[in-house]
């Protein structure tokens, strides 16, 4: 008999701790007026390589490169929570230049986004470059960022606009040596339009809190530039891509395949 009672008294805990544990879990956490940080790390490689200035990187074909000089606009940035709600970040403040000049010791560039929504987020969207309805609020209409990307050297003239990305270095390839290399690709005013958008999933949901901010790791292949999409050849006049009709709209083809998000760190 007390052997039955004693079987019977566990049963009846392990029913109740069962349903107590389901309670706790039907309790949705409330993350109501939360609001937290993500942080964007763009880490800049050629392959499996690092990126470092003044090294010679070859190409798929007989062709190798020097950057001394690599920076590149990337704006209306929005995040997906798990939901499926789409966060856009302020539009005033949505537009960003990674310069590698400005990395850390690790060789990253760090976006900090503040006053996010709490929420499990799962994507990440944004362009590369600056859209036409930008743009087409004139001069006046660009806040602060004018003008950080005209001392950044992101700005040809207000009537041709913006450079997306821009890389001077120098190439070398079986004919020459050390010769200049600039790509100045962007939209040329509002006659060709370069912008191009890219969607990432996250390795990882990232869970913005009040105290916890996401760190999402996204790494650039700048070789994508001349090897991705098209294979572009220096010797074929890609050694100088300023407002071409032609050779703009490849290059930010091939940009727009240059990123991945490696991983994303929850502290």
């Amino acid at each position: 008999m007390k052997t039955l009672k004693f079987t019977f008294a566990l049963l009846l805990c392990a029913i109740l701790f069962s349903c107590s544990s389901n309670d706790d879990d039907n309790i949705a956490e409330d993350l109501s007026g939360q609001k937290g940080q993500l942080i964007l790390k763009f880490d800049n490689g050629i392959g499996d390589q690092d990126f470092i200035f003044g090294t010679n990187y070859s190409k798929s074909n007989n062709e190798s490169y020097k950057v001394d000089n690599l920076k590149y606009i990337i704006s209306n940035i929005r995040i997906k929570d798990s939901q499926g709600n789409l966060v856009m970040y302020p539009e005033q403040d949505n537009a960003f230049i990674i310069d590698e000049a400005e990395a850390n010791n690790a060789g990253e560039i760090l976006l900090t986004l503040n006053n996010i929504d709490a929420a499990d987020y799962t994507e990440i969207t944004f362009g590369i470059g600056i859209d036409q309805e930008r743009f087409a609020l004139g001069a006046n209409g660009q806040g602060n960022f004018l003008e950080l990307a005209e001392s950044k050297g992101m700005l040809w003239s207000w009537a041709a606009g913006y450079k997306f990305i821009r890389i001077d270095g120098t190439f070398s390839n079986d004919s020459v040596t050390d010769e200049p290399l600039n790509i100045h690709m962007g939209s040329v005013g509002s006659s060709l339009d370069n912008y191009r958008e890219v969607t990432l999933s996250f390795t990882n949901t990232a869970r913005i809190r009040q105290h916890t901010s996401p760190e999402v790791h996204i790494k650039s292949d700048i070789s994508k530039v001349f090897d991705g999409i098209t294979t572009i050849n220096f010797a074929d006049g890609y050694d100088q891509v300023h407002v071409d009709a032609v050779e703009t709209p490849i290059v930010a083809n091939n940009i727009s395949g240059m990123f991945i998000v490696h991983h994303v760190h929850n502290d």
